[in-house]
């Protein structure tokens, strides 16, 4: 007889590649035109899940810094007096065009990125739309925003964002500051610069006024050098802790005014009283998503001793269900780890958590020969001084812990350096409402996790970093107020 239980085979579905033009070669994005770095330097992007040569790109210096800082300043004067209905039209043109050529987005995210398509196809690039949309309808309605009367933009604006969600980072960034009437000089993340420089063809083709958006891309010296400018008024910055903490060194004094959204260790907590089917597809959505390469991924699991072995082995059951392979293919569930340096971090600290004591466990699953790849895993037997239950791994890793009382659930979620986002799992909604009340999380889901709108602010507490993203708030940090 048949095994009823066994997995559907399925035929690979691949994407095609033909929708998306890469060129060769392509410029520093500087007072709405394609230029070489001033030192005529190049770096190469690769595909993490061929290691495939995608492009060279233009290496920016801090030369190039300045040009586009002095660009957005000349733009500012003009872009800043125009009335909000008028920058509002921009934004809405900007957010259809991105609808329009959404597919060729996705493709070319995940071929640099790594990420399944559809990921990008289905979650990032709607999630892109939705924020120029929103924030167009901001544009002209800022005196009633909660900001007093007349609020002005603060200037030019400093942006640096991370390599897991390019054109979403970017999105969250321009999207306000373009809304509120200030310019933008954005540095994309040196293993992901090409969304950002099709977007910046996105400007010119929505006839955005040059100097308004400038895209440098480069390593982290350019970042550097953007952040100290003496002429940016605005830093915006979304990444690693450690370089958040730099920056906010180097800003100090200064009259620059600063977000930083870091590093995450999230807790995602389950209750005795939990749908375990619905909980464990939520669990893997808070750490198998985007391969676990998400600042607020559920990376703790809390969950009440005594479900402990019967959601584990359903967890693992589930795990053996994901696809894990060519990131193009729309079957696929895990895609290609970002980078070789990121790679070899997750391997470390995996390493340190056997070395120190836990137990691991990966999903069975065959890892192709050529990229960056690594399997889902889980660790039990985790206590809060493991490495692996206190550094953020970022990658596809779970740490699971167990607690007994509600009590003992918040404070070991709240047991962490970081804050910036929760779950849990309860069919009771007084239970939701006390135990969020006490979770030090700047985001907290409640049967659901990793879901993401442009209405809802976004931002952590600790060394998560400060100010918010989205929503109205998100509208704060870009205005003089």
């Amino acid at each position: 007889m048949e095994n009823k239980t066994a997995a559907f085979a399925y035929a690979p579905a691949p994407e095609s590649r033909s929708v998306v033009d890469i060129a060769p070669s392509y410029g520093l994005f500087i007072d709405g035109e394609f230029t070489e770095a001033a030192d005529g330097k190049v770096f190469k992007t690769v595909s993490p899940s061929t290691e495939e040569v995608l492009s060279e790109v233009a290496r920016a210096g801090a030369e190039d810094v300045d040009r586009a800082v002095k660009a957005a300043r000349r733009a500012f004067e003009t872009w800043s007096a125009l009335p909000g209905s008028e920058r509002a039209k921009y934004l809405f043109r900007i957010a259809r065009i991105i609808q329009e050529r959404s597919r060729e987005l996705a493709v070319l995210e995940t071929l640099d990125n790594g990420k399944p398509i559809k990921e990008t196809r289905d979650a990032d690039l709607p999630l892109v739309a939705a924020h120029f949309f929103y924030y167009a309808g901001w544009a002209d309605k800022l005196d009633h925003a909660g900001w007093g009367a007349n609020p002005r933009p603060l200037g030019v604006a400093g942006q640096v964002i991370p390599w897991n969600f390019p054109l979403l980072m970017l999105a969250w960034k321009i999207a306000p500051a373009l809304a509120t009437g200030n310019t933008v000089v954005l540095k994309p993340a040196e293993t992901t610069p090409l969304s950002a420089l099709f977007f910046a063809d996105i400007c010119r083709q929505a006839g955005l006024p040059k100097g308004v958006v400038n895209i440098l891309t480069g390593y982290g010296d350019a970042g550097q050098a953007l952040v100290e400018h003496a002429d940016v008024n605005k830093v915006a910055f979304t990444g690693s802790t450690a370089v958040g903490k730099a920056i906010a060194r180097s800003v100090a004094g200064t009259d620059k005014k600063v977000t930083l959204e870091l590093g995450g260790k999230g807790a995602n907590i389950v209750f005795d009283d939990a749908p375990i089917d619905q909980a464990v597809e939520g669990i893997v959505t808070g750490i198998f998503f985007n391969q676990g390469q998400v600042c607020c991924a559920g990376s703790r699991l809390l969950v009440q001793e005594s479900i402990q072995d019967e959601l584990l082995d359903s967890l693992k059951r589930r795990l053996s269900t994901l696809r894990l392979g060519d990131p193009l293919d729309k079957n696929t569930d895990i895609g290609a780890i970002n980078s070789a340096e990121q790679l070899a971090r997750i391997t470390a600290l995996t390493e340190t958590g056997e070395a120190e004591g836990a137990e691991r466990w990966s999903a069975p699953c065959e890892l192709p020969s050529a990229g960056y790849w690594f399997a889902p895993t889980l660790f039990t037997n985790v206590t809060q001084a493991h490495t692996i239950a206190r550094d953020e791994i970022f990658g596809p890793v779970l740490s699971v812990l167990s607690f007994r009382t509600p009590d003992e659930a918040v404070a070991k979620a709240n047991n962490s350096q970081y804050g910036l986002s929760a779950g849990i799992w309860t069919e009771k909604g007084s239970r939701i409402l006390a135990v969020a009340n006490k979770l030090r999380a700047g985001v907290v889901w409640a049967n659901t996790f990793n879901k993401f709108d442009p209405t809802s602010p976004f931002g952590g507490y600790k060394e998560s970093g400060f100010g918010r993203e989205g929503g109205r708030h998100g509208l704060e940090g870009y205005l003089d107020v």
